[in-house]
């Protein structure tokens, strides 16, 4: 079965709830990837039909660290230790099925206004008109409360009805009794309504990965016949 966290509409309290999986599969299986390009923009995205799923969250929310345990491939994506480091859109593709997208990490503070305003041209380029999305893996880290950025991003992604599974980074560091006040906090912050899946994740111990693999499945099922060319 495939586990999501289910947001009560009373909002403290955090339910498990079981989904019927997707052609009766626990969770997709990662068979074969492979990095496919680097696109400074929509124009140098790969060609045709795979559908994408993209991977956005603030600089040092442990991006390249979950991208590598997802896809059960160490060093795949490079953890730079310097954040805002990924400036470009990375491809890379899974099992010849589809494509998972580094999006540049946002919220850095050392990076010139011009090279951020760059970037979110970019990006809402890319998640506006890319034909080929069919879904968004939005990261936030779990220690701490949704920054101003994290807030901007959640809330662009419901006015363009995006689909987006929010994934709480770093579960590992938090104490037992410090969890259920973070998806808490992390709910509450974010105004999520009770559909709204929510992942608690840590590379360090895989939890939340066969969780976040059934949600891909599912986003990407779901896109199916919508996905067109370009």
């Amino acid at each position: 079965m495939v586990a999501c966290v289910k947001i009560a509409a009373t909002a403290a309290a955090i339910l498990v709830r079981f989904a019927r999986p997707l052609e009766r599969r626990a969770a997709l299986k990662i068979e074969a990837v492979e990095y496919v390009r680097a696109a400074a923009g929509t124009a140098d995205c790969p060609r045709g039909v795979l559908p994408e799923v993209a991977v956005s969250g603030r600089s040092n929310v442990g991006k390249s660290s979950l991208l590598n345990t997802l896809l059960g491939r160490k060093g795949l994506a490079r953890v730079s230790k310097t954040p805002g480091k990924t400036q470009i859109l990375h491809f890379f593709r899974v099992n010849d099925a589809f494509h998972l997208v580094d999006l540049p990490g946002y919220g850095y503070a050392r990076v010139p206004q011009k090279v951020l305003q760059a970037w979110r041209r970019m990006m809402q380029d890319y998640l506006r008109n890319r034909q080929q999305l069919c879904g968004v893996i939005q990261l936030v880290d779990a220690r701490h409360p949704p920054s101003r950025q994290d807030h901007e991003m959640v809330e662009w992604l419901f006015a363009e009805k995006l689909a987006f599974c929010l994934v709480t980074t770093k579960m590992d560091k938090l104490r037992r009794a410090e969890r259920r006040r973070a998806l808490s906090q992390v709910v509450h912050a974010l105004d999520l309504p009770p559909e709204q899946p929510l992942v608690p994740y840590s590379s360090r111990t895989g939890e939340g990965r066969n969780e976040l693999l059934g949600w891909l499945m599912h986003a990407i099922a779901a896109a199916g016949p919508q996905i067109g060319g370009g």
